[in-house]
Parts: structure tokens; sequence; C-alpha cells
């Protein structure tokens, strides 16, 4: 089943929890804070809305006949997170100091995001298209780009700012209301709105007289949320007061790690780029989730494909939530040591295991689906693969920060860790792009009634309609890709198995990038 996309928007999150565990020596104390946390949870939920609305427009764009082509073009609105790296020291060293450092940022971007849902809600069903509309999937993957770019946005002035509103103490709880408030956020936008959306769904569970459409459309989904982002974004301008600047400077906990300026950010990057540990650990980040891709990115679209209701799979998320939850906590355990990456690579095998089992059920799909009734049995076994294989992901998202965090350099540890996160994040977008644009140029179809017509584009599907015929697949491309991606993990292991080893092994002086000297100079 596909992964999540929520993960990518983790970066943040990992550099509070590694700040945090410096303070251990303190106690937290909530006293004075709890408005804090309230205020932070649900900054972290707004920002869980639009990446949950990403997430379930594939599944929108796939009950209305879009293509793989169309799929991979619209995957491009994912990326925003995955680069934000290039913009966060703008971000972090341009504001307003009378306004604030980190509302001069959070609160345009907001209200940003407030107007382009109030815009995208008038247009957005006539660009999704329909019975004789085809998607705008070029406009749509545009407008959704630029959603995902300032919830991004919005992510760095958030995840900076949860440094400087909680007390020292109280710093680690920052890491608890990125992860709850970003799942709370994703289930509202993706697992409600699917839900609701459904008129099969709702027609079952939730009405007494049945009716042609769901209880919430998409433009009035993102009406709600564009005045709620408009009305909180107002409250937080007025009555929220950030710290002075420079008197959060002077708090004990930014002693470990300097603020640079917009040259200093860049120039470290560069110098990141540069070090030859960090190109081989590039090259294992950038090419690892190939093996994965067919399964994360494909499978639960050739389930929909195979019939299974949208609103079902959505709702698949529901069950696996408290096990993403725990899973971290769980694998931090086996991670916490001098050899994280140990776990990392005796996660890879099983999760190439179930990634395999993912597109047995997808091809066994159809046969087990008779009459348009998808029995129990086949939502037990789904939940069932779909939990384990998340099991062995999440061992190596947690094996990966871990390993992140003992060699980020601690003069430079907020970014070392958003550059090494940015680089697991493209290693994990471009190939599902990939994957998806391939489906269709793999796949070979042929019209029943005309067999010369390959059904390679929307005349040829149209030619074939007209002849009374329909598009069959002959070969799908899918599973093509599928096997590859599998060959390709087994063959990316044994090759690469001795890289990360001897990555492990490297002491910590090898990963910086700042010179002792100069970043007790910079202390001073």
């Amino acid at each position: 089943m596909s992964t999540r996309r929520r993960g990518q928007a983790h970066d943040g999150q990992t550099v509070v929890e590694t700040m945090a565990q410096g303070d251990t020596e303190e106690k937290p104390d909530l006293r004075g804070d709890r408005r804090n946390i309230a205020i932070l949870l649900f900054l972290y939920v707004l920002q869980g809305i639009p990446i949950g609305l990403i997430a379930a427009v594939p599944m929108l764009l796939q009950n209305r006949g879009a293509s793989y082509k169309q799929q991979a073009e619209f995957s491009f609105a994912y990326w925003p997170f995955s680069i934000k790296l290039l913009w966060a020291p703008i971000v972090d060293s341009l504001y307003v100091r009378r306004f604030g450092r980190r509302k001069s940022w959070l609160v345009p971007v907001q209200y940003l995001l407030g107007f382009f849902m109030l815009l995208l809600s008038v247009h957005v069903d006539r660009w999704l298209g329909g019975k004789d509309l085809e998607p705008n999937v070029p406009l749509l993957t545009l407008l959704f780009f630029v959603l995902n770019f300032l919830a991004a946005t919005q992510d760095i002035a958030v995840d900076g700012w949860a440094l400087t509103m909680l007390k020292r103490c109280n710093v680690g709880y920052a890491s608890t209301c990125n992860s709850v408030g970003q799942t709370a956020g994703y289930f509202l936008g993706y697992v409600v709105f699917i839900a609701l959306e459904s008129k099969d769904f709702c027609n079952t569970y939730l009405r007494s007289v049945p009716e042609d459409v769901g209880m919430v459309t998409l433009p009035r989904f993102l009406w709600f949320w564009g005045i709620t982002f408009i009305v909180a974004t107002t409250l937080v301008a007025l009555f929220k007061r950030e710290n002075d600047v420079e008197d959060a400077h002077t708090d004990a906990r930014y002693k470990e790690e300097h603020e640079l300026n917009i040259h200093e950010s860049y120039k470290v990057l560069w110098d990141m780029v540069r070090k030859r540990p960090v190109q081989i650990l590039a090259g294992i980040l950038l090419t690892v989730k190939v093996t994965f891709a067919a399964s994360d990115a494909v499978t639960s679209l050739k389930l929909i494909d195979a019939g299974v209701p949208k609103e079902k799979l959505a709702l698949l998320a529901i069950p696996v939530i408290p096990l993403q939850l725990i899973l971290p906590l769980i694998v931090g355990k086996y991670t916490n040591g001098p050899r994280p990456l140990d776990v990392y690579l005796k996660a890879i095998p099983y999760r190439i295991v179930f990634a395999t089992v993912a597109s047995v059920i997808a091809y066994v799909t159809p046969y087990l689906i008779s009459g348009g009734e998808v029995p129990v049995y086949y939502y037990v076994l789904l939940v069932f693969s779909y939990g384990c294989y998340q099991v062995f992901l999440y061992s190596m998202f947690v094996a990966a920060m871990a390993f992140f965090a003992k060699i980020s350099d601690p003069a430079v540890g907020g970014t070392y860790m958003t550059f090494l996160n940015t680089l697991c994040n493209l290693g994990g977008n471009w190939p599902n792009t990939v994957v998806l644009w391939l489906v269709d140029v793999l796949t070979i179809k042929q019209c029943t009634t005309r067999p010369d017509n390959l059904c390679q584009d929307k005349d040829e599907q149209q030619a074939c309609s007209s002849a009374s015929g329909t598009c069959e697949i002959i070969f799908d491309g899918y599973y093509l890709e599928a096997a590859v991606c599998v060959i390709y993990g087994i063959i990316w292991l044994a090759v690469v198995r001795k890289w990360i080893v001897h990555l492990q092994n490297l002491p910590n002086k090898a990963w910086m990038v700042v010179k002792p000297s100069a970043y007790r100079n910079k202390r001073r």
C-alpha cells in the first residue's frame, strides 16, 4: 500500500527532538506553557490539513479517469517539503523584529493559505474534471504545489517558533505537538474528507435516507478550512506575543548551535556537499527507495482500479495510526546506540518482502472482489500487510534519523539535520514520480473490437468506444515495475551494504563542517 506523505514533514520535528535531548537535566514544568503547547498543537494541525488534502487528490483523479502519467505529473505537488531547505535560511534570517521573527512569516503565509483555499474552492471541481471534462492536471499540480509550498514555509516558521515559545525544560513537547498535530491534520484532510466525500460511505453509515452525493464536497471542505486559517491567523497575530529575538538567544539551549545568516547558511550547505562521506550518504539516500517505489506510489491506485472503494482505503489509516505513533518509541530503543544503521540494514529485506506482498494483493484483488462487494477478510488482509510494512518502514526511518543525529556537526546541527532529511525525502519523491509515469509507458492495451487499436491516447480510446469496444489491458506495466524494483533492491543491498557499514564506522570528526576553533570563537 502507499506510504503516507506526511512523513516528509518530519525534519523540523527531528531537529527539535535533537535539541531537546540536551536538556534532559531539567524536568518538564507545564506551568505557564499549557496555552503555548495548545497553540503549537493547533498550528501543526493546520499544517497537516493541506498535506492530507494533497494526498486525497490522486484518489479523486483516479476515480475521474486520470492516467498514470497524469498522476506522475501531480506527484510534483508533494515536492516542496522535500526541497524547503532551499529557502529555509531566508525564512530564518529575514524578519521584522517589531512584529516577531517567526510571526513575520507565519502570519502572511497562513493568510495566503487561507485565501488560496478559498480561491481553490470556487474552481476546483471544474479543474478536477468529470464525466464530460478532462482533469486539468497541469493547473492542479501548479496550484497544489503552491499550497504545499506555503505549508512547508509555515512548517519552517512554526518549528523555529517552538524553540522560543516554550520554556527550556518543556522544549521536548514541541516534537509531540509536531507528531500529534500533523497526524491529526493529515487525518482530517485525508481520511475524514475522503470518507465524508463518498456517497456510499455516508449512505451506509451516516444517513437514514440515501442521497446521490457525499456529505462534504471538496469545494466546501476547502472553503471551511480557508475561513479557519484566516480566523486563526488573525487571532495569533493580535493576541499571541512572540518572545524578543535577543532575549531568546540568551537562553542556554542556544549555546550548542549558533545562529547563521543567509550567506553562512548557504556556505555551510556547500561545505556539506563537498565532503566525501556526505556524498556517499547522499548516493545511498537518493537510491534506496527505488526498491519500494512501485509499492509506495502505485499499489493503492491499482486497488482503486480493481474496485476497492477509495474511502475504504483511506479508512485503513485509522488502525495504523496508533502503530505509527508507538513504533518510533519502540524502535528508538534499538537505535539509540553507536550503530543505528544495523537496524536500517536488517529492516530492508523485510520491507522488500512486504512490498512484494502488496503487489501480489493488487494482482489477486480482482479475483477476490465479486459483484462489487469487498469481503471483510480482504480488509483484514490489507490492514495486516500494511501494518507489517509500516513496522519496517518506520524502523528504517527512525534508524536513519538516529544516524543523522549522531553524525550532525553540533555547531550547525539544525542545518545539517534538515539537509540530510532533504536528501532522504528527495530519495522517495523522484522514484515515485518516475514509476508513476512509466506505468502507462510499459502497459500494453488493446481494443476489444479493433485489435489494431492499442488505446495509447485519448483519441484511440474514444475511437475504441465509438466502435462499441473497450480498452483491455494485455500486459500491466505495474507488475513489471514491481518485479524490477524488487530485483533492484536485492542487488542494491548486496552492493551498498559495505558502504553503509563504512559510513557507520567513521569517526564523528569525518562529518564536521565547522572547525572546532571557529565554533569556539562563534560561541564567544
